[in-house]
């Protein structure tokens, strides 16, 4: 942990600047280290002894080799974020794990007395040939990492807002870090500003920041000013509330003292984050996965009833058997969304308007399958598709989301995560012509609290909710 004068206990959050790139070779590197761990073992004892089929000593060693680097390695920050940290610091922190995994299970064995029922010069070479594959599989994932982010791929825009020390500072650390991903596409001057920062073009004034964000489109804003700039801070998070981006401060720590906010170091610079979403890095992984297997599962279990609700589509009235609308998912981007037709093909020719559900005209199979939600079912495709998540905020039409976003207040951060077939607002009855600001606010209670655990809750309730309601969006 960076320590920083007049910042008490100061908390790291480094997954939550993992892109699923990054959290996928993060999760690869721990289970690389366990197939290192076991490779290496299996082929020192087929040199050693002429056969891979291990006796029961060296089998029973080996497995409490891995359970005790699964233990070790994580304690000693072998998983830690790699932003900032010289290469030879990773690799010493490798061999001083190994290390301590080693000497560990020596103490074990002289304790129980079993060192006599192992080769010396096989456990040994073991250490060597593990220490150093372990180190190579760093050094490669870090490489492929680089990699992928000096293509643009996973890449992050960035506007920068002050032309401060501390601004000049994270321009900097992009830079010497530029397999981090982030590319400074300018900055904004304030009254605050100290420093030129060369090869970052100056986009504007503060003032100009509400009409120049949408021309700009930036994922991420990092506000490098003063804490006593409060009231410009306060009015980069108005003009961003209805922006899906997230806002970060690069504050001056010295002299002052700091809010309970989480905090990480990205090369070597503290940065809090003022919103963001849970469900990054590790979480989105495993909330895809999930969500995925989970679909395959339902979709699989459905079909019979799905083939059916098709024909009865089909056979009610003409047309298409599923009906395509237009959604606005995560980060803003749009996606069709998929439903069983339940309305005449034409019946939104003359335009679309917001709720009153129950006055739109529907084919008799159609009234079946909206009132029992069974239209809602091939969503569950475009979940496999990755554009829906089974639990989330229910994503709106393009033309509400511009309408809505200027009335109700933090409307768009529902877009930090994918929008949900069902989800939190839905389970407390808050579903179709209902409040629709009540609904926000339980939709942003389910962004900020997200566990797999809560998405488990929503499953399980779902169910129950939808015997109870009268109302279908």
């Amino acid at each position: 942990m960076l320590s920083i004068p007049g910042v008490p206990q100061l908390k790291r959050a480094e997954s939550q600047f993992l892109s699923k790139y990054a959290a996928l070779l993060d999760v690869a590197l721990r289970v690389g280290d366990v197939f290192v761990i076991v490779f290496t073992a299996f082929v020192i004892y087929r040199l050693k002894f002429g056969s891979f089929l291990m006796s029961t000593p060296y089998a029973g060693g080996m497995v409490r080799t891995v359970l005790l680097a699964l233990v070790v390695f994580p304690a000693l920050g072998l998983y830690r974020s790699w932003r900032g940290e010289r290469r030879r610091l990773e690799i010493g922190r490798v061999w001083l794990a190994w290390s301590v995994v080693m000497v560990v299970l020596l103490m074990l064995g002289w304790a129980l007395k079993t060192t006599d029922e192992y080769s010396r010069v096989g456990a040994a070479s073991w250490f060597v040939a593990t220490g150093m594959l372990l180190s190579a599989d760093r050094l490669l994932l870090r490489w492929l990492l680089g990699h992928i982010r000096s293509t643009g791929v996973d890449s992050r825009r960035v506007l920068l807002i002050g032309s401060t020390q501390a601004g000049q500072r994270i321009v900097a650390a992009a830079r010497k870090s530029a397999w981090a991903g982030l590319d400074i596409i300018g900055y904004v001057r304030t009254p605050y500003d100290q420093v030129d920062i060369e090869g970052v073009p100056c986009l504007g004034d503060f003032d100009e920041l509400d009409r120049g964000f949408d021309a700009w489109c930036p994922d991420q804003v990092w506000v490098a000013l003063p804490m006593r700039a409060e009231a410009m801070i306060q009015r980069v998070l108005q003009v961003t509330i209805d922006k899906p981006s997230t806002i970060r401060l690069v504050p001056d720590f010295f002299g002052y003292e700091l809010i309970n906010q989480h905090a990480a170091v990205l090369a070597g610079v503290p940065v809090i984050t003022l919103r963001a979403s849970r469900v990054t890095g590790h979480a989105h992984i495993l909330k895809g996965v999930v969500d995925r297997l989970l679909s395959v599962a339902i979709l699989l279990t459905i079909s019979p009833l799905m083939f059916a609700l098709a024909v009865g589509v089909k056979i009610s009235s003409k047309g298409p058997v599923f009906y395509r609308q237009r959604r606005v998912g995560m980060d803003g981007k749009e996606f069709d969304m998929l439903k069983f037709r339940s309305m005449p093909v034409d019946v939104e020719a003359q335009g679309v308007q917001w709720g009153n559900a129950g006055s739109k005209k529907t084919t008799r199979f159609g009234k079946f399958i909206r009132r029992t939600s069974l239209d809602e079912l091939p969503q569950f495709i475009n979940v496999l598709r990755g554009e829906l998540s089974i639990v989330g905020p229910r994503p709106e039409r393009p033309m509400f989301v511009q309408e809505f976003k200027r009335t109700i207040p933090g409307y768009m951060h529902k877009h930090f995560v994918k929008g949900g077939i069902t989800g939190w607002a839905q389970i407390h009855g808050l579903r179709g012509d209902t409040d629709l600001a009540k609904r926000i606010e339980y939709d942003l209670h389910y962004i900020k609290n997200w566990s797999l655990w809560l998405d488990i809750k929503i499953m399980l309730r779902t169910p129950m909710v939808l015997l109870k309601r009268t109302n279908a969006v």
